[in-house]
Protein backbone atom coordinates (compact mmCIF):
# COMPACT_ATOMS: atom_id res chain seq x y z
CA UNK A 1 0.00 0.00 0.00
CA UNK A 2 2.99 2.10 0.83
CA UNK A 3 4.46 1.40 -2.52
CA UNK A 4 1.32 2.95 -4.37
CA UNK A 5 0.63 5.42 -2.13
CA UNK A 6 4.50 6.50 -2.74
CA UNK A 7 3.93 6.17 -6.74
CA UNK A 8 1.33 7.84 -7.05
CA UNK A 9 2.73 10.48 -4.74
CA UNK A 10 6.33 10.94 -6.91
CA UNK A 11 3.99 10.89 -10.47
CA UNK A 12 1.62 14.16 -9.41
CA UNK A 13 4.40 15.63 -8.41
CA UNK A 14 6.00 15.40 -11.58
CA UNK A 15 2.67 16.39 -13.31
CA UNK A 16 2.92 19.23 -11.45
CA UNK A 17 6.35 20.10 -11.95
CA UNK A 18 5.33 19.67 -16.29
CA UNK A 19 2.35 21.34 -15.63
CA UNK A 20 3.07 25.19 -16.67
CA UNK A 21 5.55 24.20 -19.19
CA UNK A 22 3.66 23.14 -22.74
CA UNK A 23 4.21 20.15 -24.28
CA UNK A 24 6.00 21.64 -27.28
CA UNK A 25 8.50 23.25 -25.36
CA UNK A 26 9.47 20.82 -23.61
CA UNK A 27 11.77 20.16 -26.46
CA UNK A 28 12.31 15.97 -28.17
CA UNK A 29 10.75 12.74 -27.44
CA UNK A 30 13.79 11.80 -25.32
CA UNK A 31 12.82 15.00 -23.19
CA UNK A 32 8.91 13.97 -22.87
CA UNK A 33 8.90 10.37 -22.23
CA UNK A 34 11.09 11.23 -18.69
CA UNK A 35 7.98 11.88 -17.18
CA UNK A 36 7.46 8.29 -17.73
CA UNK A 37 10.04 6.76 -15.73
CA UNK A 38 8.80 8.41 -12.45
CA UNK A 39 6.25 5.12 -12.60
CA UNK A 40 7.19 3.38 -15.30
CA UNK A 41 11.18 3.20 -14.62
CA UNK A 42 14.22 4.92 -15.73
CA UNK A 43 15.81 0.90 -16.38
CA UNK A 44 12.45 -0.21 -17.97
CA UNK A 45 11.54 -1.93 -14.81
CA UNK A 46 8.67 0.04 -13.22
CA UNK A 47 9.09 1.12 -9.44
CA UNK A 48 5.96 -1.65 -8.66
CA UNK A 49 4.93 -3.67 -11.11
CA UNK A 50 2.17 -5.04 -9.46
CA UNK A 51 0.10 -1.76 -10.73
CA UNK A 52 2.04 -0.07 -13.37
CA UNK A 53 3.28 -1.95 -16.45
CA UNK A 54 6.78 -2.47 -18.22
CA UNK A 55 6.06 -0.23 -21.44
CA UNK A 56 9.88 -0.82 -22.75
CA UNK A 57 9.76 -3.06 -25.67
CA UNK A 58 5.76 -3.33 -25.34
CA UNK A 59 4.30 -3.00 -29.16
CA UNK A 60 4.18 0.43 -31.08
CA UNK A 61 0.74 -0.13 -31.59
CA UNK A 62 -0.65 -1.12 -28.32
CA UNK A 63 1.37 1.90 -26.59
CA UNK A 64 -0.05 4.40 -28.64
CA UNK A 65 -3.73 3.33 -28.53
CA UNK A 66 -3.46 3.08 -24.51
CA UNK A 67 -2.02 6.78 -24.76
CA UNK A 68 -5.02 7.68 -27.08
CA UNK A 69 -7.55 6.15 -25.13
CA UNK A 70 -6.02 7.85 -22.12
CA UNK A 71 -6.12 11.05 -23.89
CA UNK A 72 -10.04 10.41 -25.72
CA UNK A 73 -11.16 9.22 -22.72
CA UNK A 74 -11.65 5.26 -23.12
CA UNK A 75 -9.76 4.98 -20.56
CA UNK A 76 -9.32 6.66 -17.41
CA UNK A 77 -6.67 6.70 -14.86
CA UNK A 78 -5.99 9.29 -12.36
CA UNK A 79 -1.66 9.62 -13.46
CA UNK A 80 -2.45 8.43 -16.69
CA UNK A 81 -4.67 10.23 -17.95
CA UNK A 82 -4.21 13.94 -17.23
CA UNK A 83 -0.55 12.87 -18.87
CA UNK A 84 -1.88 11.91 -21.94
CA UNK A 85 -4.22 15.22 -22.16
CA UNK A 86 -1.33 17.39 -21.60
CA UNK A 87 0.74 15.58 -24.65
CA UNK A 88 0.01 16.72 -28.45
CA UNK A 89 -1.60 14.13 -30.31
CA UNK A 90 1.61 14.29 -32.73
CA UNK A 91 3.73 12.86 -30.26
CA UNK A 92 2.05 9.96 -29.49
CA UNK A 93 3.42 7.70 -32.29
CA UNK A 94 6.89 8.87 -31.66
CA UNK A 95 6.62 8.32 -27.74
CA UNK A 96 5.12 4.80 -28.81
CA UNK A 97 7.94 4.19 -31.29
CA UNK A 98 10.58 5.40 -28.48
CA UNK A 99 9.38 2.72 -25.39
CA UNK A 100 9.08 0.19 -28.28
CA UNK A 101 12.09 0.29 -29.99
CA UNK A 102 13.47 -0.61 -26.17
CA UNK A 103 14.69 -3.51 -25.09
CA UNK A 104 12.22 -5.56 -22.70
CA UNK A 105 13.60 -5.73 -19.13
CA UNK A 106 14.90 -9.14 -17.72
CA UNK A 107 11.89 -11.27 -15.92
CA UNK A 108 14.39 -11.95 -12.75
CA UNK A 109 10.87 -13.90 -11.36
CA UNK A 110 10.58 -16.07 -14.35
CA UNK A 111 9.66 -19.30 -13.01
CA UNK A 112 10.20 -22.97 -14.72
CA UNK A 113 8.27 -23.46 -17.48
CA UNK A 114 4.94 -25.06 -16.62
CA UNK A 115 2.61 -26.42 -18.25
CA UNK A 116 0.00 -24.15 -20.45
CA UNK A 117 -2.88 -23.72 -18.87
CA UNK A 118 -6.37 -24.16 -20.10
CA UNK A 119 -7.89 -22.05 -22.70
CA UNK A 120 -4.73 -19.89 -23.59
CA UNK A 121 -4.02 -21.15 -26.58
CA UNK A 122 -7.39 -18.54 -27.38
CA UNK A 123 -4.98 -15.75 -26.54
CA UNK A 124 -2.17 -16.85 -29.22
CA UNK A 125 -3.50 -15.57 -32.28
CA UNK A 126 -3.63 -11.95 -31.33
CA UNK A 127 -0.91 -12.20 -28.41
CA UNK A 128 1.33 -14.16 -30.42
CA UNK A 129 2.43 -17.79 -29.74
CA UNK A 130 5.45 -16.68 -26.51
CA UNK A 131 3.40 -13.87 -25.61
CA UNK A 132 5.58 -11.19 -26.77
CA UNK A 133 2.69 -9.25 -28.68
CA UNK A 134 1.98 -8.19 -32.06
CA UNK A 135 0.13 -6.17 -33.84
CA UNK A 136 -2.81 -5.59 -32.13
CA UNK A 137 -2.27 -7.17 -29.50
CA UNK A 138 0.68 -6.07 -26.40
CA UNK A 139 3.12 -8.21 -24.69
CA UNK A 140 1.68 -10.66 -21.73
CA UNK A 141 5.16 -12.61 -21.25
CA UNK A 142 6.96 -11.31 -18.26
CA UNK A 143 3.80 -8.60 -16.55
CA UNK A 144 3.44 -8.78 -13.54
CA UNK A 145 1.12 -11.67 -11.85
CA UNK A 146 -0.47 -8.94 -10.29
CA UNK A 147 -0.97 -6.52 -12.81
CA UNK A 148 -2.07 -9.56 -15.43
CA UNK A 149 -4.89 -10.66 -13.27
CA UNK A 150 -5.92 -7.15 -12.46
CA UNK A 151 -6.41 -6.37 -16.18
CA UNK A 152 -8.15 -9.49 -16.64
CA UNK A 153 -10.46 -8.58 -13.83
CA UNK A 154 -11.12 -5.22 -14.87
CA UNK A 155 -12.22 -6.67 -19.23
CA UNK A 156 -14.27 -9.41 -17.55
CA UNK A 157 -16.37 -7.28 -14.91
CA UNK A 158 -16.38 -4.85 -18.04
CA UNK A 159 -14.54 -2.25 -15.86
CA UNK A 160 -11.98 -1.59 -18.65
CA UNK A 161 -13.48 -1.90 -21.91
CA UNK A 162 -11.47 -0.19 -24.69
CA UNK A 163 -11.14 -3.52 -26.10
CA UNK A 164 -14.53 -4.77 -27.72
CA UNK A 165 -13.00 -8.28 -27.65
CA UNK A 166 -10.81 -8.81 -24.34
CA UNK A 167 -14.66 -8.20 -21.74
CA UNK A 168 -16.18 -11.19 -23.71
CA UNK A 169 -13.07 -13.33 -24.06
CA UNK A 170 -12.16 -13.03 -20.60
CA UNK A 171 -15.79 -13.58 -19.11
CA UNK A 172 -15.39 -17.19 -21.12
CA UNK A 173 -12.87 -17.98 -18.26
CA UNK A 174 -13.44 -18.73 -14.62
CA UNK A 175 -11.88 -16.82 -12.04
CA UNK A 176 -9.20 -19.55 -11.24
CA UNK A 177 -8.48 -19.90 -14.84
CA UNK A 178 -7.20 -16.53 -15.66
CA UNK A 179 -6.00 -16.52 -12.27
CA UNK A 180 -3.64 -19.53 -13.74
CA UNK A 181 -3.53 -17.59 -17.17
CA UNK A 182 -1.80 -14.76 -14.96
CA UNK A 183 0.56 -17.45 -13.29
CA UNK A 184 2.24 -18.63 -16.11
CA UNK A 185 2.42 -15.77 -18.65
CA UNK A 186 4.35 -13.80 -15.54
CA UNK A 187 6.61 -16.90 -15.21
CA UNK A 188 7.43 -16.24 -18.86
Amino acid sequence: MFTRIFSTTIAAGVIVAFAGVPVHAQGDIEAKVQLCAACHGANGVPGDPKTNPIIWGQTQYYIFKQLSNYRNGMRDHPVMTPIAKSLQQADLRPIAAYFAAKTWPANPAAAAAASPPNGIAMCMPCHQPKFEGGAPAPRLAGLSYEYLIGTMRAFATEDRSNNGDMPKIMQMFTAGEREAMARYLAGL
